[in-house]
């Protein structure tokens, strides 16, 4: 009998037409500067330094981690795709970039393109909602290497700063104070420990008092872009340094940013937690050390704002629709 690739696991036709299904969606995020459109061998962007002096181009890659399992379990694919957006945009807006545009990964053992569609729905509009192009991307399909309706998710991002406009450790002080930005919920990190824990007791579809809601819901809550806000205090001479606060806690995170000459002095009882991590901690018996190390506890941005500028960081944070609230502050060693 002969052996073909179809034979073996893999469609080449179902790859054509989720390339067909998602067309449109890229093209609704690219800018003028995207030279050509999908199927070349490489995406071609036409950098534009206009207004920007001494450019720095800054990247960064990352995926949704176990967050994944939890999507499968909901069938529900479109908020991982604005996670993984929302994710990369953080961590290039905290070293003071805007984003440019976006690649992504999508690898998994059989293509489903009507899933695959919903993936990048979550990435076309989590790249419109960041003046982000979805500027190309690879489709991979690995029969036997994934379990069966399961996928693996990363993505990279280009920004672009000017080299005046980046945050730098050496600007932050002892006496600055720690401006905190309030999370949707787990973010991107923390789920296998999460998961171990609630779903010893719940399924994915329990609706559960203290959340208000099903527990998937809750798990799936979108990993928040802080673009906008960022932007809002990018030219205040105020902020110091900015920290996303992702797997590591507050704590790890924000010692990211600062000289290794100077520590943090965090008060833990400044804000209350989201309802999710004290149902964690509660029913895995987590310890508050390991809760501090796994999770973002309900602060997903740390801005590092000088002592006599804090107030007017968090009015124009507050002008901008947030809620801001201090969490501590830098010290000496």
């Amino acid at each position: 009998m002969s052996k073909s690739y179809e034979a073996a696991g893999v469609s080449i036709k179902a790859g054509d037409d989720f390339v067909r299904r998602i067309k449109k969606k890229v093209q609704s995020t690219l800018s003028e500067s995207v030279l050509g459109g999908i199927g070349g061998f490489g995406a071609l962007y036409a950098v534009k330094f206009r207004g920007v002096r001494d450019p720095v181009l800054v990247s960064s890659v990352d995926g949704v981690g176990t967050k994944l399992k939890v999507a499968f379990l909901m069938d529900k694919h479109d908020t991982v795709g604005q996670d993984l957006v929302n994710h990369c945009v953080n961590d290039i807006a905290v070293c003071g970039a805007r984003p440019l545009f976006f690649l992504d990964y999508f690898a998994t053992g059989t293509l489903q393109p009507l899933v695959a569609e919903r993936v990048l729905d979550g990435m076309a509009k989590a790249c419109r909602e960041n003046d982000c192009s979805l500027i190309g991307g690879e489709t991979a399909e690995m029969p036997g290497f994934y379990r069966e309706n399961e996928y693996d998710l990363a993505g990279a991002i280009v920004g672009l700063a000017g080299r005046k406009d980046l945050y730098d450790r050496r600007d932050v002080r002892a006496g600055d104070v720690l401006v905190a930005l309030p999370s949707t919920g787990l973010h991107t990190n923390g789920y296998s420990l999460a998961r171990s824990v609630l779903f010893e007791k719940f399924d994915i579809d329990d609706f559960i008092d203290e959340l208000g809601m099903r527990l998937g819901e809750a798990l799936l809550a979108i990993h928040r872009s802080y673009l906008r806000p960022i932007l809002k205090v990018s030219r205040r001479s105020d902020v110091h340094a900015i920290a996303h606060v992702t797997g590591g806690g507050i704590a790890a995170n924000t010692a990211r940013v600062i000289p290794r000459t100077l520590r943090l002095r965090i008060d833990w009882r400044r804000w209350q937690r989201p309802a999710i991590f004290n149902l964690i901690q509660e029913l895995g018996d987590v310890s508050e050390k390991e809760m501090r190390a796994t999770f973002n506890l309900g602060v997903g941005l740390v801005m590092i704002a000088s002592r006599g500028g804090a107030d007017r960081v968090m009015r124009a944070l507050r002008r901008g629709g947030e809620a801001p609230f201090i969490i501590g502050e830098v010290c000496k060693s």
